[in-house]
């Protein structure tokens, strides 16, 4: 049996770098599955008050 490599498209979350395969890839999803976040595809800010 040979070993092969499958390749798919995914999401993968900017907050806890969770990966994931959806049932439907046209439609963007609206949460994190694992973190719940609704800003899953927005980099975290960095931008601490003093």
């Amino acid at each position: 049996m040979g070993l092969i490599e499958i390749k798919r498209k995914g999401f993968k979350c900017e907050r806890c770098e969770h990966e994931w395969i959806p049932n439907d890839i046209k439609q963007e999803p609206t949460v994190c599955p694992k973190c719940k976040s609704p800003y899953w595809n927005k980099p975290r800010k960095n931008n601490k008050k003093k």
